[in-house]
């Protein structure tokens, strides 16, 4: 399944050795395949890349060679940009499908596109667009260089997974690297408007309720394909009603979906991210895995979601299972590495992970604490002897002069000053006895006995 901006599941397959995605124009096409930008000034976001003398710019408008990887999460223009490089160009353009193509397909094309730039009649470049690039093999990634590199092609991959990890690093160095961005609502809002107005969309045929408009903007969740794909699913079942507007009940029967109250820059924004990370506090995981859900159908940036689970790891959890803060930087990678709506999944089990662990606060007090007193003016100097000494002349006033080195003890502790003499003996780290900071706690205690053993 393609990825772009405005493929989808249903629209004519690619040619496997030509053909245009911008050919598509029939009424019978799906309503983003039908609203599918003709050049660059109709795309809608990604406005980072349409400066003039932008790369893109230069590709399209000034018909310069250069291949380009497009990185993004669904729905947010790659195969538009692709689309838009065919239309615009006087360049013969060929598309394959990383889920089909093999490096024989790979071979002909660039095979093919050499034979077109040795014409007597007039040398055509060819632009070679790959969908979902991350699936090809090394082998078959390998088959792109030797035409990428002599220029006998253009290459426009697009991917949804980071291609540091997905895609050959001889591949990446002979590459622009665009990098794309989900849309913001006022983004998808516009192309709402466009498809329901637009002859090549619904020709006015329909009004859109404003609360149908706010339920379609959350399930959007950025991804302009999946916006017009409910669209088109909600003016289907109006038009069966013989009704005008698309009003929310209709919405949530075409897809499937009811709304959720939740205002994503409003209060239930805030409140309902509060209920999650208190009841990860509580452990209670059935209600944090409710309001996890909440977050996720309401299409909040789980980039946010991700955040505040690192938070919580630290702050809730701390020392209590020292493993929590991985669990949840290695979800906040994941959304990151593979976007949604998979993601979910990674967040899922973070918070599993996180509402079943042990709790401690013992961290943040303890950092909070040693802040207050800083705040508070107790900063006095650094005793000498851990002072730098690798200066000339710094042991001559003193410098380092007495310190002792830890791992010359037999229990790897001496019993030795570190903190100077305003907070000497302050306790701030506190630990609990639950969970995994049971054994910290006795660590500590013997540790803060044999450092203050300074006779």
């Amino acid at each position: 399944m393609s990825d772009g901006l405005f493929d989808l599941p249903g629209a004519p397959a690619p040619a496997r050795g030509g053909g245009s995605l911008a050919d598509v124009d029939h009424t019978a096409a799906p309503l983003a395949v039908r609203m599918r930008p003709r050049s660059l000034d109709e795309l809608v976001g990604q406005q980072h890349l349409l400066a003039p003398g932008s790369p893109l710019r230069r590709l399209v408008e000034g018909d310069q060679p250069m291949s380009l990887l497009l990185w993004g999460p669904p729905g947010t223009g790659k195969t538009t940009i692709a689309a838009v490089v065919s239309h615009q160009t006087n360049r013969k353009f060929v598309e394959l499908s990383a889920v089909t193509a093999g490096v024989k397909d790979v071979r002909q094309v660039i095979d093919g596109a050499r034979r077109e730039l040795s014409k007597p009649s007039g040398a055509v470049e060819t632009v070679l667009f790959i969908d979902e690039v991350h699936r090809f093999t090394k082998a078959q990634q390998d088959a792109l260089l030797p035409g990428v590199e002599n220029r006998w092609v253009t290459l426009v991959a697009a991917t949804t997974e980071n291609p540091f990890f997905s895609v050959i690093s001889p591949l990446l160095s002979r590459s622009l690297l665009l990098t794309l961005e989900s849309l913001t609502d006022d983004d998808i809002a516009v192309l709402l408007d466009r498809a329901l107005t637009d002859e090549r969309g619904l020709n006015a045929e329909f009004e859109l309720a404003e609360d149908s408009r706010a339920h379609l903007l959350r399930m959007a969740g950025g991804d302009a394909r999946r916006a017009l794909t409910y669209l088109e699913a909600a003016a289907g079942g109006a038009r069966a009603k013989d009704a005008k507007v698309i009003d929310l009940k209709t919405l949530e029967t075409a897809v499937d979906r009811a709304a959720v109250r939740y205002d994503r820059a409003g209060d239930q924004h805030y409140d309902v991210a509060s209920a999650l990370i208190k009841s990860i506090r509580g452990s209670d995981v059935d209600a944090a895995m409710h309001y996890l859900a909440r977050m996720i159908e309401a299409g909040e940036d789980p980039r946010f979601i991700a955040r505040r689970l690192v938070i919580s790891a630290s702050e809730d959890i701390g020392m209590g299972d020292p493993t929590a803060l991985g669990v949840a930087v290695a979800a906040a990678d994941a959304v990151q590495l593979i976007g949604m709506p998979e993601a979910r999944i990674n967040l899922a089990q973070a918070v599993v992970a996180l509402a079943l662990a042990p709790k401690s606060n013992a961290v943040i007090m303890a950092v909070d604490a040693a802040i207050a007193d800083v705040k508070a003016g107790k900063v006095g100097p650094v005793p000498p002897h851990l002072r730098d000494a690798h200066y000339a002349g710094a042991k001559k006033i003193g410098h380092g002069s007495s310190y002792q080195y830890s791992h010359d003890d037999p229990r790897g502790i001496v019993p030795q000053q570190y903190a100077p003499d305003v907070i000497d003996g302050t306790d701030y780290y506190k630990p609990t006895r639950r969970g995994g900071e049971a054994a910290y706690a006795d660590r500590v205690a013997n540790i803060r006995k044999i450092l203050r053993d300074r006779k």
